[in-house]
């Protein structure tokens, strides 16, 4: 019996002149697409060139709302009440969804970003008033949670929500994830090894050799990683010899 899992790729983060990811070449290899909105990167120019895109190659389309600070690339810890983070969200997938629904393209999903997703973690609060936010739009939205502490607070709603793991981050033995300054290159036996183990027996191994539970239904890869094209290629070189088929977040709700 295969497995399916949804691969997801946080894209359209560049604005103006200032390009950041390699989305044209990213966009054919993963099947859910998580757009920034214009907060913490994006324009409305890059935001329809990437719903554009991603429908082109048939992948599933959400929002990837983030904090506004353009400077800080939404990474910045920023005081704000969870009536504002709600706020934020609810906007940002607004806007989004506009441009989706102005191309004839499916949205599907909310994903946070950066020290939005780092709040919403750590803050129950902030946490219910976001989806709360997005129950109030639209209640057959997914919501991709980035941790557990974010997963169970869904649990609480009649919402939809995909628990999301990570291969080209480490993991700590507490679950948590490495958040590196800046961007290096990985080695795609590894990041191809971790994939599998996630999608096939919902674990993975720490740098010091602890293997921990992560019961991901989708797996984020970085489209601003230096060698990501040639990570997601060793991904797509063993899903059929792992029995793994990928599925689109939307499939998967």
């Amino acid at each position: 019996m295969a497995h399916h899992i949804d691969i997801n790729c946080d894209m359209g983060e560049s604005f103006g002149t200032y390009v950041k990811g390699r989305d044209e070449e990213v966009m054919p290899y993963i099947t859910t697409a998580n757009i920034a909105a214009g907060f913490h990167a994006g324009d409305p120019h890059v935001m329809r060139e990437t719903v554009a895109l991603a429908d082109e190659h048939g992948v599933n389309v959400g929002v990837h709302p983030g904090l506004p600070d353009m400077m800080g690339f939404g990474r910045r810890t920023m005081d704000a009440t969870p009536e504002e983070v709600r706020d934020y969200v609810v906007y940002q997938l607004g806007a989004l969804r506009a441009v989706a629904d102005a191309l004839g393209v499916t949205f599907g999903h909310v994903k946070p970003h950066g020290a939005m997703y780092t709040m919403l973690s750590e803050s129950a609060d902030h946490a219910r008033a976001v989806v709360e936010g997005v129950l109030a739009v639209d209640p057959d939205l997914t919501f991709l949670a980035t941790d557990m502490n974010i997963y169970e607070v869904t649990e609480e709603y009649p919402i939809t929500a995909v628990f999301e793991g990570y291969v080209d981050l480490d993991y700590r033995a507490d679950r948590s994830v490495v958040i590196p300054r800046t961007k290096e290159a990985r080695d795609p036996d590894l990041v191809a090894d971790r994939f599998v183990s996630i999608a096939t027996e919902g674990v993975v191994e720490t740098p010091d050799g602890v293997e921990i539970e992560v019961p991901a239904e989708s797996i984020c890869i970085h489209g601003d990683g230096p060698n990501v094209v040639e990570l997601l290629e060793a991904i797509h070189a063993r899903l059929d010899e792992a029995d793994v088929e990928l599925t689109s977040l939307t499939e998967l709700a």
